[in-house]
């Protein structure tokens, strides 16, 4: 029993040491994490590709093991300066957004490494971004269409790196900046434009001011012309009807008739302080004269 428990210890003790040795790649036992990928080199040559979790096995001393990740990865690109179609100068901040699909065929094109690899990427991803942008103007880079041109730079760049194991996420543009000479002569252009904006507005709302006065004096002088007439035709409907009503008075008593109207005629000539200078024989004063002739009632 103690030989079978020495043996298990033993036996133990021997995994633990190759499970240690194998987290450090220095033993026998490749040990591949979660995000990890290795690839086994017999005398510098790829022997066998590891890309999933899990033990495999090589030649210590003899056999070399590295190791990538097989997470995504991260890469800020240089601030660009870049001209637009429309000749205007930006300056393009962006990353990159990668990973290692291929452990072999990253392995034969970058053999030093990581830092050759990020210089590769970032050589690529500048000239996309360059060639991109450059077919657009600066409106469609700022506004309108910036998915569709950093989704353009995502396929391409995707396209001419997927030969050399890196597969390309995605290529986000962080900023777009004017340089400052470019600056000033851009808000200059939009300030104009805006001016020249406002004066089309004034003078479109200044027609439109001018077609409602002239369109509301038309209307005015139709209802004052409008007014006028009926006020007209009333005024002959009731001098008509007060000359039909004199008449009838005049045909049932002539003679009163003809007395309310001389006092009519008296009290709108004859006022206070007036003086009239006319014969005592005249017409004006007929009604006294016929007055005086009629005797008195008893």
């Amino acid at each position: 029993m103690r030989r079978i428990a020495l043996a298990l210890l033993i036996l133990l003790g021997g995994f633990a040491g190759l499970v240690f040795l194998g987290e450090r790649s220095i033993g026998p036992l490749v040990i591949t994490r979660e995000g990890e990928q290795r690839v086994i080199l017999l005398f510098g040559d790829p022997r066998e590709e590891s890309t999933r979790p899990g033990l495999s096995w090589r030649l210590p001393f003899v056999e070399e093991v590295r190791s990538f990740e097989a997470r995504q990865l991260h890469l800020n690109v240089e601030p660009l300066p870049i001209q637009t179609r429309d000749e205007e100068r930006i300056v393009v901040d962006n990353y990159v957004l990668w990973r290692i699909h291929d452990p072999l065929l990253f392995l034969k094109a970058f053999p030093t490494g990581m830092g050759q690899a990020e210089l590769q990427i970032d050589r690529v991803v500048r000239a996309d971004v360059r060639e991109v942008i450059g077919r657009r103007t600066l409106s469609e880079v700022v506004t309108s269409a910036r998915g569709e041109v950093m989704q353009s730079i995502t396929e391409q760049s995707r396209a001419e790196l997927a030969p050399l194991g890196i597969e390309v996420t995605d290529v986000r543009i962080n900023l777009t900046e004017l340089p400052p000479a470019t600056q000033q002569n851009v808000y200059a252009r939009m300030r104009a434009e805006r001016q020249r904006l406002a004066r089309k507005y004034r003078a479109e709302g200044g027609e439109e001011a001018r077609r409602l006065r002239a369109e509301a004096d038309r209307q005015a002088l139709v209802i004052v012309a409008e007014a006028r007439r009926e006020s007209e035709v009333s005024r002959g409907e009731g001098d008509a009807e007060a000359a039909r009503v004199y008449a009838e008075a005049h045909g049932t008593d002539p003679e009163f008739y003809t007395f309310v109207r001389s006092l009519e005629a008296y009290r709108k000539t004859i006022g206070k302080g007036t003086t009239l200078v006319v014969p005592p024989s005249h017409e004006f004063f007929r009604l006294f004269e016929s007055m005086d002739a009629k005797p008195p009632k008893q």
